[in-house]
């Protein structure tokens, strides 16, 4: 199924999140994704649980912005993330260990 909306990923998140890796784990990650299928998440991680929102956090460890079609593309893997990153289609500032870690806790 193609996705046709950014907003479908993050509403999918929290069910693809591993929270037995998560125990004690917490930190805040903003996502700004450009485009008409974008939108601005946050993305939340309190001991194991995993929230998403819309909008904007208060304070981030990390911020992601990329543009629709390049978040899109990683998700349904047409696009390296690492490619998109060395490229500049992708733009992490903060934590990037805290990225990476939410990329692992992440079930296919």
């Amino acid at each position: 199924m193609a996705i046709e909306h950014t907003k479908q990923i993050f509403e999918e998140l929290p069910s693809r999140f591993n929270a037995s890796n998560a125990a004690g784990w917490n930190t805040t990650i903003q996502f700004n994704i450009s485009g008409a299928k974008g939108g601005d998440y946050v993305v939340d991680v309190k001991d194991g649980a995993c929230e998403v929102k819309n909008g904007a956090a208060d304070k981030a460890s990390a911020t992601i912005t990329t543009s629709d079609d390049t978040w899109i593309g990683i998700v349904e893997g047409r696009v390296n993330p690492m490619t998109a990153f060395t490229l500049g289609q992708i733009k992490v500032t903060g934590n990037i260990a805290d990225v990476m870690k939410l990329q692992n806790m992440l079930k296919a």
